[in-house]
This record gives structure tokens, C-alpha cells and sequence, in this order.
């Protein structure tokens, strides 16, 4: 029997959510839990996937993935896609984190070579890489070179020296959006960016060193350049304050153009407008601008962390080759085609703590991955696992080429704060032989293994419903927190 009544079991790994949850409903919800999570599944959060239901223009159906929880208007882990010609996009559907999103590196350290230094390694990746609240970074910009981010992305990073072009074939979009537009962008948004250039930030972003665990698919890990033993970085970041400002401006402009558009929402917090409408398009050229930030910013604390791994090691970028595995944004909405009902239609994807998951031989893969599929890259807790996997056909038939992000909170940051009372979680941490700094204790604590769904669980989830397949797993050693 479902736990929440009124949704329906379809098997093991998917939850329906019917037309009439809600009223208004245009079509039904999905939501890919398996029974274990499904215990844990918020009434609000269901009831936000029934809500994205009811938004003009709709295809398809409304989905969530395994690691949902509520968000700011749809769910953390939602996915749903609109007709580009009569459909709508919502800043609630992206997040206010813009291209918040994952960049794994590998290298030629195995965890013999690192475990001795890794407390090390911790200290001087926490020191040389800007975190925390309000963190700023080393490049400080002016207007000239927040507008040249806006258009080029990961490209400005790479002209300016941090990294090089053979890192930019292995980012989702090549690490640049074409058609962003710096004029779209507020005064405000750019004040916040200006100095929040190459850092981490704060909440769940973190920079993790990591070592292959596990090996399940040894010739998709091969092609991916991953071994068994082998040190990974992982880097957890978006747009910093620079996405949040222009998502809190049209979320502003689109609450004020509802009643012009004759949109009725069943929570304002879907605020929206058509597509085609000159607001939309403002607000996508200015998505596209704040999520090249996030790719820029990335790329940054990729030049960064290669310099450290240099200086502790004392090893040439050659011995290291501390390369891209892949890089994928898990807040964002994308124009696609999609095959629906046998005819290729644009589409709005909009992915909110959710990961895109091209199987092989899809067009917008780098060519190095066209033959297996996207890697995907799916953190978990700092106290226990991440995994890559790889997209599969399943997910292009059934969810737009998507799949969860992470694993997902079960606990606010508040409530973590008081189960955290009395414990030293960095202690615990160091139990585990996991040795993690963070801007103070409060961070730690709501950032605490327990905060958080195993990751383990969401991602048999996706493995097992088909849609990707799991290729390696990813114990951490140290992680840097904001």
C-alpha cells in the first residue's frame, strides 16, 4: 500500500501520482522511488510534482527522481519539460542556485600514494580555495570580464590561463550556453558575482578527494580513464550569488506578468511565463549567462586544485594528468528535441536537482563518449559513497534523458543542527578515515552523513528502473567544505 494515498504503486521502482491529486492536473506524475525511500517521501514534496502537472504547455508527464525532497516550487528532483512553442519556463523549475553542478577529475595517484598526506592535502586545498559564506576569490573582475563569463563560460577561464581547451570537450554544452545575454542581467546580480569568481561557497558544495572503490562496468571505466585504487577529485559548485540574484529578479518580474498572460497557478512559487514571451526570453539569456558562470567558476577550482597536487606531490602535470572526466549542471533548463509520440518536438527541459543522462550515440555527446554514453556523476554525504554511471536509451524514452543528482536530504539544516548537539561529526568523520574541514561546526552539522537519503539506495533506484548503469563507485578521503 503506498504511504501517501492517493498515488499508486506501477512497480517496484515508480510511484504514479494521478491526474486529480490536484486539480487542474494536465497530466499525471511519476515519481522513481523504490519501497525503502518511498517511507521517507514528504506529502509536500508529491504535492509539488502534482503542481508542475498543472503548468501551461506541459509534455509528458511530471517527474521526480529517488532523491527528491521539497524545494522552492517544484521538487528537488524534479524533471518536466514544456512545449517551446506553447509551453512555459519557470526559475522555480531551475533553482536559485543556477547550474549548480559536479566536475570529477581523475589522476595517475593511486590511495597508497595519497592516504599518508591526505590531512595535508585537506589543509592546503582548504586554504587555497575560497569557501564559506560570502566567500570571495582571488580574481577579482571587472564589468568588462563579468560580461565576457556571461558569453564564453568555461572558454574565458581556460583564455585566461586556468586549465586548458582539452578540459572544455569533456563539459556538458562544451561548458558554454550559446545565447546568453549580459544586457538581461541586473546591476545587482553582477555587484554579487564580482568577487564570487573561483569559489566553492557554502551548503552542500564541497571539494572532494576521493578514491575508485569499486569497479562494475571495467571497459565503460576504461574508456572513462577510471581504475581501481585511483585518486578522483570532486568538485560540487554553481553560480553563487550571481545565479541566486537573477533567479530572485524574474522570479520578481514573472509573479508581476502572470495576470498580463492569464496564468493561474496552484502555488505562486511556479511563477511563469510562455516561452515565446520577451520576459522568458530575457530570463533564459540571463540562466544562460549565470550558468556559464558556474562552468567558469569550476574550471577555476579545477587550475586550482591541479596546482596543489603539483606543489604536494612534487610531480609534473604529465606524471599527475589530472584530467576531466566529465562535467555535469543539475539545476538548469535546456531547448531539446525529444521524440514524443513518434515526432521530434523543441522542448524546455527543466532539470532541478536532477542530472542529464544522454545514452551512446546521442548527438550532444563529446565525441570520447559517444560510444558508451554521458558519464553522470552522482555525489553522495561526505561520509560515504558517490558513484558514475552512464546514461542509458531507457532515459531518453522515459524521462527526457535524466536522472537524480545526489542523494538527497531527509533532514533540514536546522533539524540536522540539533540531532548534530553533543557530537563532533568531524571527529566521526575521522573515524572513518575521512578527513574533512569546513568553516565551522555548524556547517559540518548540517551537512552530517544522517542529513542525507544513502546514496546507495538512490542510485539502485536508476540502475534497476534502467535508465543508467552504474560504472564505478567513489569512497571519499578528505573533503573541503564551505
Amino acid at each position: 500500500m503506498p504511504k501517501i494515498e492517493g498515488t499508486e504503486r506501477i512497480d517496484p521502482y515508480r510511484l504514479r501520482v494521478p491526474k486529480g491529486f490536484v486539480s487542474g492536473m494536465k497530466t499525471e506524475g511519476i515519481i522513481y522511488v523504490d519501497e525503502i525511500l518511498e517511507e521517507g517521501l514528504e506529502i509536500e514534496s508529491v504535492r509539488q510534482v502534482a503542481n508542475v502537472a498543472t503548468l501551461p504547455g506541459i509534455v509528458g508527464k511530471s517527474l521526480a527522481m529517488p532523491d527528491i525532497h521539497t524545494g522552492y516550487g517544484f521538487p528537488i528532483g524534479g524533471v518536466a519539460a514544456f512545449d517551446a512553442e506553447e509551453g512555459i519556463i519557470s526559475p522555480g523549475g531551475v533553482g536559485y542556485d543556477i547550474n549548480c553542478g559536479v566536475r570529477l577529475l581523475r589522476s595517475n595517484l593511486n590511495y597508497e600514494e595519497v592516504k599518508p598526506k591526505i590531512r595535508e592535502l585537506v589543509d592546503l586545498l582548504y586554504t587555497h580555495i575560497p569557501s564559506g559564506v560570502g566567500s570571495t576569490g582571488k580574481i577579482k573582475l571587472s564589468h568588462k570580464d563579468e560580461r565576457e563569463i556571461v558569453k564564453k563560460g568555461a572558454i574565458w577561464a581556460v583564455e585566461q590561463g586556468f586549465g586548458d581547451a582539452e578540459d572544455l570537450h569533456r563539459i556538458e554544452s562544451h561548458g558554454c550556453l550559446d545565447g546568453a545575454d549580459p544586457d538581461a542581467i541586473s546591476s545587482k546580480a553582477y555587484e554579487r558575482g564580482r568577487s564570487q569568481q573561483g569559489t566553492l561557497g557554502s551548503g552542500n558544495h564541497f571539494l572532494e578527494v576521493q578514491y575508485v572503490a569499486e569497479v562494475f562496468e571495467p571497459e565503460i571505466a576504461n574508456h572513462m580513464g577510471l581504475w581501481k585504487g585511483q585518486v578522483t577529485i570532486m568538485i560540487h559548485t554553481g553560480s553563487r550569488g550571481f545565479g541566486h540574484q537573477i533567479c530572485d529578479d524574474y522570479v520578481k518580474i514573472m509573479l508581476q506578468a502572470l495576470k498580463k498572460y492569464d496564468i493561474e497557478l496552484p502555488d505562486k512559487e511556479l511563477a511563469c511565463v510562455p516561452f515565446r514571451s520577451k520576459e522568458a526570453q530575457q530570463y533564459f539569456s540571463a540562466m544562460k549567462g549565470a550558468a556559464n558562470y558556474a562552468w567558469a567558476n569550476r574550471q577555476c577550482l579545477t587550475h586550482w586544485t591541479r596546482e596543489i597536487f603539483f606543489k604536494l606531490f612534487k610531480i609534473s602535470p604529465k606524471q599527475l594528468a589530472m584530467t576531466v572526466v566529465f562535467d555535469v549542471a543539475h539545476n538548469i533548463a535546456k531547448e531539446e528535441f525529444h521524440e514524443i509520440n513518434g515526432k521530434r518536438k523543441r522542448l524546455i527541459v527543466h532539470r532541478k536537482g536532477a542530472t542529464r543522462a544522454f545514452p551512446k550515440g546521442h548527438p550532444e555527446l563529446p565525441d570520447c563518449y559517444k560510444d558508451i554514453g554521458q558519464p553522470v556523476l552522482i555525489p553522495g554525504d561526505m561520509g560515504r559513497v558517490s558513484f558514475v554511471l552512464v546514461g542509458l536509451t531507457k532515459a531518453l524514452e522515459e524521462t527526457f534523458g535524466s536522472i537524480c543528482h545526489g542523494a538527497g536530504r531527509v533532514l533540514s539544516r536546522n533539524q540536522a543542527i540539533k540531532q548534530a548537539k553533543g557530537r563532533s561529526i568531524k571527529e566521526e568523520l575521522a573515524e572513518r578515515g575521512i578527513i574533512v574541514r569546513a568553516s565551522g561546526k555548524e556547517t559540518l552539522a548540517e551537512e552530517m552523513p544522517d542529513a542525507y537519503k544513502d546514496v546507495s539506495n538512490v542510485v539502485d533506484v536508476v540502475h534497476n528502473a534502467g535508465l543508467a548503469m552504474k560504472v564505478v563507485k567513489l569512497k571519499p578521503l578528505g573533503v573541503i567544505k564551505g
